[in-house]
């Protein structure tokens, strides 16, 4: 009978703790699997694209950190000549809640780096938004990107 019941409670726990363990990596019924940050910069005070779609010129060659808690940067990626950046992050290394409510993206590089116009003082500054899962194969991708940059004067 006491070898009953430590099947039982073995079993129960592992039912409960599994599933537990499996959201806390931010997969869903996946062990292998990566997060990705991406986004477009465009060379603007705000770092977005331009009002009503009209042509917005990118903004290459930016560094573009994730900073998370008190400015602690955990990953850094520079913008290509199309404005595009990506961060690839492991998640047994970060949980997703964490990243989206602890972390945001920071560029550093001078606005006017791209357009003389603009500031030369200050970063843009952007949270982060979860917007789904991509399997590509057996790998679980789960893509987060910028809400939308603004200005922060320094």
């Amino acid at each position: 009978m006491a070898l009953k019941s430590l099947i039982f409670v073995s079993i129960l726990f592992a039912a409960i703790a599994f599933p537990m363990a499996e959201a806390q990596l931010g997969i869903i019924g996946n062990l292998l699997g990566l997060l990705r940050i991406q986004g477009i910069l465009y060379c603007t005070p705000n770092g977005n694209i331009g009002v009503n779609g009209t042509a917005t010129p990118v903004f290459p060659n930016a560094l573009v950190q994730l900073q998370c808690g008190d400015g602690n940067v955990v990953s850094s990626a520079t913008t290509n000549a199309s404005g595009l950046f990506s961060m690839l992050l492991d998640p047994l290394n970060f949980l997703l809640s964490t990243l989206l409510s602890n972390c945001k993206l920071v560029v550093g590089t001078p606005l006017a780096t791209c357009n003389a116009s603009l500031p030369s003082i200050g970063t843009l500054e952007s949270t982060l938004k979860f917007i789904g899962n991509t399997l590509l194969g057996i790998l679980n991708v789960g893509n987060i990107i910028p809400t939308g940059f603004q200005l922060i004067p320094v």
